[in-house]
């Protein structure tokens, strides 16, 4: 389905494929970063300069004509129409702003990064399972000094860290979503 079909028919009619292509080219990204952390319509040449010195690692005082201009042409051109096209965006290119519309937030599902640094998710849920199916196992199999504790002690513990896990699991995705911080995730880190 091209993305005309897709102003037409709704954004939920794009395909996974559909949303990938458009949010493949990283200056589309940074646009999102941008609206998603802003939460009225937002003037064109603000956001050319903003992604311009993202772009360039550079701060914003700092951004040339040039570098802004390149970055204006191909989002007033290329990037700002297609997006409109789709419904992720909404470009008035006639006042020169764009804003968010009511699907722009559904991307961050498919913009997830996982910085270097990081230790997936997965990975430690599996690792706290296993924890966890070891501390049954042991208390079945009434092992010394986890007897020293009650079963009712064990599930209070097991509860705790489970429910602060998922507590710091939830704060860490709202936190690094796009639009959360000052820079793009795939800047940041």
């Amino acid at each position: 389905m091209s993305t005309v079909e897709a102003r037409t028919g709704g954004f939920d009619r794009l395909s996974k494929s559909d949303i990938f292509d458009l949010l493949r080219n990283k200056r589309r990204r940074y646009l999102l970063h941008y609206l998603m952390s802003h939460d009225t319509p937002v003037e064109l040449g603000d956001l050319a300069t903003r992604i311009a010195a993202w772009e360039n690692d550079t701060p914003i005082d700092s951004v040339s004509s040039q570098q802004r201009k390149r970055v204006y042409t191909t989002l007033q051109q290329t990037h700002l129409p297609r997006m409109d096209e789709a419904n992720i965006v909404e470009y008035d290119a006639d006042r020169g702003v764009v804003q968010r519309t009511e699907h722009t937030d559904k991307l961050n599902v498919y913009l997830e990064i996982v910085p270097r640094n990081e230790f997936p998710w997965r990975e430690y849920y599996l690792a706290l399972g296993a924890v966890c199916c070891g501390v049954v196992a042991a208390l079945w199999a009434e092992v010394f000094p986890l007897t020293m504790l009650s079963n009712l002690g064990w599930l209070a513990i097991v509860s705790v860290v489970l429910t602060g896990s998922a507590a710091a699991h939830v704060y860490y995705e709202r936190t690094n979503r796009l639009g959360a911080e000052e820079l793009p995730p795939e800047l940041d880190g």
